[in-house]
């Protein structure tokens, strides 16, 4: 596991000596996160703001009991994992249909880039939407495994912990969910091709190109994915919209909270902190 970052490590210390400040920079520093991945897990503002609340809380009151053997980000999306699960089997969405995130999210991401035409902008929130839409179609299993790794950026063996699994089990999960997702962007990302089937002889390299990228397959094998997408637009096609759709995961976890939920879940924190007082 890597080392707790020292900006933690120093505020987790101080919190635990009973400094409210540091407490409370403490948990603000992680919030977007968890809102990030309540959003993700739940799709719904309210749900996802419940989620962050309940898991600031959770962590303020039980902070005396953590020993620092993760990391605090682990710690919180565990914490905050269980809270998703509780949401999941009373929420008012049927697990089955496709839905994208909430709006008020949505426009938050959404707003115009300085550096993009209106164009552009248009077409880049498309892709996200389509982005969304693959990833809610995620079955919760493979869901929250591609949403810690690839969305809020765990390594393998953190998400692991999280989750409660072994490395193996966690890579498995994750290999076919970016396959499922990589499917349903691919023509939104004008990579039509690349989402069809592989040509005559040729294997489906997606998830070798993914087992690529966590390194697990040795360097023969490397040189050989090298020389057969060299040589086949296809496949290299299809391995380029994976990586692609892996960027875009990578900045769908860069939304800030909506002030209105920030608010909310300060003024939740603070009525906790002062009835303990």
């Amino acid at each position: 596991m890597a080392p707790m970052p020292e900006g933690d490590r120093q505020l987790v210390e101080a919190a635990k000596t009973g400094d409210r400040q540091a407490l409370e920079r403490l948990l603000a520093a992680h919030q977007g996160r968890i809102f990030s991945f309540g959003m993700k897990m739940c799709r719904d503002t309210e749900d996802a703001q419940d989620v962050v609340q309940e898991t600031l809380i959770a962590a303020a009151r039980t902070l005396p009991e953590f020993r620092g053997a993760s990391s605090v980000s682990t710690w919180l999306y565990t914490i905050a994992r269980s809270f998703c699960i509780k949401k999941r089997r009373t929420s008012k969405f049927a697990p089955a249909h496709v839905l994208s995130l909430d709006d008020e999210a949505e426009q938050v991401a959404g707003l115009p880039h300085p550096d993009r035409g209106p164009e552009e902008d248009v077409a880049g929130r498309q892709v996200k939407s389509v982005l969304d839409e693959a990833i809610a179609a995620l079955e919760p299993m493979y869901r929250e495994v591609l949403v810690l790794r690839d969305v809020e950026g765990l390594s393998a063996p953190e998400v692991a912990e999280v989750m409660g699994l072994t490395i193996e089990a966690v890579k498995s999960r994750l290999h076919r969910a970016r396959v499922a997702v990589r499917e349903r962007v691919a023509p939104a990302l004008g990579q039509a091709d690349a989402a069809s089937a592989p040509g005559a002889g040729c294997r489906d390299v997606v998830e070798l190109f993914s087992r690529r990228l966590e390194g697990e397959i040795d360097g023969s094998a490397c040189a050989d994915l090298e020389k057969h997408l060299e040589g086949c637009p296809t496949c290299r096609g299809r391995c380029d919209s994976l990586r692609s759709t892996l960027s875009l995961c990578k900045r769908a976890g860069e939304a800030p909270v909506p002030p209105a939920v920030e608010r909310s879940v300060r003024l939740a924190l603070q009525s906790f902190l002062d009835a303990r007082a």
